[in-house]
């Protein structure tokens, strides 16, 4: 529209349907000084901010149905000296508040006849003027929302650190069981074999006994696929989704318990693994393989390794130290037995009381 009056300094358009007025008009106007778009039944002034007009001195919006006078435009009229908004249907709320503040301190503009602009929303306010607002309830309200807001996000960050501190670790667990409860059923209904007989779970410290006496037997004679950690775990792969691997890739666990065993943490996260999946499929899962003579006071504080003590038979390899060719015949029918739960099995040595 005004392509060709780049150089215009001064617009006026009066009583005409502007309320859908599009801001890319004015670009070409860049230099415009003044501006009357009163009785132009304008119900917002907000298509300004994308004008450009910072040349803009008189700007007249009287006799307009604008309801709320949003302060970042004036913000984007650096120049504005004179403003008329007389008789516009405002809104004595919160909205209104940058205005009203604005109204009351800047010393560049004149906004005529402020002190007679009425407000017309919210009904109990109409005929009041809108200079009159309390807008100190607005920042009231404003603090007392950031505060709740602030409140949130530090008790947020707090309870997010204490999960993270504390629980995190058990949240992963937790995931990952889920993870191999999952699949595992998904593979029992399609029929899939495992990959081991056994995953043998055992701490370091007793790594020389189980490659020296249980690998030559249970391998090398008797011919069962084993699961090791330091052989068959895949490097790179987080060590929690290894050990549910294995132990839901084996038909059963076997646990070489002894003193270092119960003190470390990651054996007795696959313990308690190995556990439930005992008590989720109800099935004879899980072996139990002492190195030492324990005495029951010793497995107090760890709760679960008593309560599976108290309810199953296990081996014990001090007892089987004069007949070890009884021992591994012994693990040998543990490994052969079907998955039916049993809670006492007369092939294992060791007494199931503690």
């Amino acid at each position: 529209m005004f392509e060709f009056n780049t150089q215009l300094k001064s617009l006026l358009f009066q009583e005409t349907d502007l309320s859908n007025l599009n801001p890319e008009v004015f670009r070409p106007i860049q230099k415009l000084q003044t501006l009357d778009l009163s009785k132009s039944k304008l119900r917002s002034w907000d298509f300004l901010l994308r004008a450009n007009l910072s040349a803009l001195r008189y700007l007249n919006l009287s006799h307009n149905d604008l309801a709320v006078i949003t302060e970042a435009v004036l913000h984007s009229l650096p120049s504005l000296t004179y403003l008329d908004l007389s008789n516009n249907s405002f809104t004595c709320e919160c909205s209104n508040a940058g205005f009203i503040r604005w109204a009351k301190n800047n010393k560049q503009t004149q906004v005529v006849n402020a002190h007679q602009y009425k407000c017309s929303f919210p009904v109990e306010k109409q005929g009041s003027f809108l200079l009159d607002f309390n807008i100190q309830s607005c920042w009231d309200q404003d603090n007392f929302f950031y505060f709740i807001s602030s409140t949130c996000l530090v008790i947020l960050t707090l309870l997010t650190s204490f999960i993270y501190h504390f629980l995190g670790w058990q949240l992963v667990y937790t995931f990952h069981l889920f993870l191999a409860h999952f699949y595992d059923s998904k593979k029992r209904i399609k029929g899939v074999p495992h990959q081991f007989d056994a995953f043998v779970s055992y701490n370091v410290h007793d790594e020389d006994w189980v490659y020296r006496e249980m690998l030559p037997v249970l391998e090398g004679e008797q011919g069962w696929r084993l699961c090791l950690h330091h052989r068959d775990f895949q490097p790179g792969k987080p060590i929690i989704e290894n050990i549910t691997d294995a132990i839901y890739g084996s038909r059963k666990t076997i646990c070489v318990i002894s003193r270092h065993y119960l003190q470390s943490e990651w054996c007795s996260r696959e313990i308690q693994m190995a556990s439930f999946r005992l008590f989720d499929e109800q099935k004879d899962v899980l072996i139990l393989l002492f190195l030492e003579e324990i005495p029951a006071r010793h497995l107090s504080p760890y709760y679960r390794m008593r309560k599976l003590v108290k309810k199953r038979t296990y081996l014990s390899w001090p007892q089987a130290a004069q007949h070890p060719g009884v021992f591994w015949q012994n693990v040998q029918r543990a490994l052969q037995t079907g998955h039916e739960l049993t809670e006492n099995m007369d092939l294992l040595t060791g007494p199931g009381e503690c």
